[in-house]
């Protein structure tokens, strides 16, 4: 581990790391490759060209691997998966999201393996969340560490499939706060009325994709990434053609820390034609038994 050669990718999250093959690593090496993860948030390792059964041993070494709760597939290791996409058609991640913020307890890791990748586009963005909740203002802040939101898997098919996180959390190792809200599973803010959720879900998700917060990666094949679901988001750039095929194992096992505990009751409007808009939530908080 003496000779790696890590460079930045940009000013806010982002290193690509050389000199190391990661189907030789043993579980004495994990510490530096966790430290370089929680400097960084996501790391790059060209040119590494696992099988199946290196992925997944990669896999290990930071956790139980689990198979995606959503995605079935005929295979005998559940807990690795491939996608294929062609031409803009196919499994493509092209809303900002961290990965399965759905379950009660959401993705630690993901680590991705790039098949095949087309000549040109198919890049994938991250942010930092951190920065992105470091940059807001300080009432704005406050208001947010006090929030939970209802998160579901409607994307997938699994609208019934719902957990509720705290806006803001605290990274259980590095003790930072960030936004813990994303376009693609977050569907509302519990303290808030519909109409107010709207306002502050639609700015926030889109404040935390500000291009200063993020990285832009253009793949090559044999490409290893690996990210931290606790403080990043990503999405992928549906502006190709060709075929792009990844392959991917995740660390579960995640239970989000909030800044502070939920300052405010849940915020359901009285029995009207409006009553619609609190309809998931309500029926969520019935099933945990707060209603």
């Amino acid at each position: 581990m003496k000779d790696l050669k890590i460079e930045r990718l940009s000013g806010s999250l982002g290193a690509e790391v050389r000199g190391l093959r990661l189907q030789d690593l043993e579980p004495g090496d994990t510490p530096a490759i966790r430290a370089l993860l929680l400097e960084h948030m996501v790391l790059f390792f060209p040119g590494q060209n696992l099988t199946p059964d290196e992925h997944i041993a990669f896999g290990r070494l930071f956790g139980e691997l689990e198979a995606h709760p959503n995605l079935l597939f005929a295979a005998e290791r559940p807990e690795f998966f491939e996608l294929h996409a062609a031409g803009g058609q196919g499994a493509i991640a092209d809303e900002w999201h961290s990965d399965l913020t759905c379950q009660a307890s959401p993705s630690v890791v993901s680590i991705l393996h790039m098949v095949k990748c087309p000549e040109v586009g198919g890049d994938t963005l991250w942010t930092n969340a951190y920065k992105a909740y470091e940059a807001l203002s300080p009432p704005l802040r406050d208001l947010c560490d006090g929030l939970t939101a209802l998160h579901d898997a409607h994307p997938h098919g699994r609208p019934e499939q719902m957990a509720i996180h705290p806006v803001v959390r605290v990274h259980p190792e590095t003790g930072r706060k960030s936004l813990f809200v994303n376009e693609h599973f977050t569907r509302r803010i519990v303290e808030l009325s519909h109409e107010e959720s709207d306002v502050i879900l639609a700015y926030l998700v889109r404040w935390i994709t500000n291009q200063r917060f993020t990285v832009r990666y253009r793949w090559t094949k044999g490409t290893v990434a690996m990210w931290d679901n606790r403080c990043t988001q990503h999405c992928v750039l549906d502006d190709f053609e060709g075929e792009r095929v990844i392959q991917r194992v995740t660390v579960m096992g995640d239970h989000p820390q909030a800044a502070s505990p939920p300052r405010w009751q849940p915020h359901i409007g009285p029995l009207s034609a409006a009553s619609r808009h609190d309809r998931q939530l309500h029926e969520f908080l019935k099933q945990r038994g707060d209603r």
